[in-house]
């Protein structure tokens, strides 16, 4: 299955708000069940459903803490 392109891009859009504007969230981002790693040649299976997942996870994030601050 393909991922959609578009996905990504929110996600590295909202990864870069975090990092430039907000670095103190950093720490939550390694927290997330989600990674991208290579693991003895086994690439974690990510699929549409999985990162959309991850998106919304990364949009509260930051939506709380916009409303926290």
């Amino acid at each position: 299955m393909k991922i959609s392109q578009k996905i990504l891009a929110e996600i590295s859009q909202i990864t870069r708000e975090i990092e430039e504007k907000y670095p103190e969230l950093q720490k939550y981002l390694d927290e997330l069940p989600i990674t991208l790693s290579d693991n003895n040649n086994k690439v974690n299976k990510m699929d549409e459903k999985t990162l959309n997942e991850y998106l919304e996870n990364l949009k509260s994030i930051v939506k709380k803490y916009k409303k926290e601050h």
